[in-house]
């Protein structure tokens, strides 16, 4: 199934320990249906010396983990509020051209905000 969060998108926690935190998509992990955001679900770790990306020195690092996709929800900026929406798509008709210079009509799938209706 393909996740309709993408990477770099503004969203807000709705739902465990962090709710009501907002911060950008660092990463999707579409196998496991999951979102690391940026801010939010801070784990800390214990790195041994020499481990840690090839420096010597270990400690304790913070990182963020990984939350499931369904306690994410997309914000859009609706009159100077920022709100939160669900995410549709429109398809729009678009002219394309061929390498020998000929056009054609195509459709191009784009994602809207439900609340907005404007493209995100």
């Amino acid at each position: 199934m393909a996740l309709s969060i993408k990477k770099g998108d503004h969203v807000r926690v709705i739902a465990g320990k962090d709710k009501g935190v907002e911060g950008k998509v660092i990463e999707v992990l579409t196998d496991s249906d999951r979102v690391i955001v940026e801010g939010v679900n801070r784990i800390k770790r214990h790195i041994k010396a020499g481990q840690a990306g090839g420096s010597n020195t270990g400690g304790i690092i913070t990182s963020e983990a990984s939350i499931h996709v369904s306690n994410v929800a997309l914000v859009v900026d609706v009159k100077g509020k920022k709100v939160t929406t669900r995410i549709g798509f429109r398809r729009d008709e678009v002219t394309k051209t061929r390498p020998d210079g000929s056009t054609y009509m195509a459709h191009r799938s784009v994602r809207i905000a439900k609340k907005t209706g404007e493209e995100i």
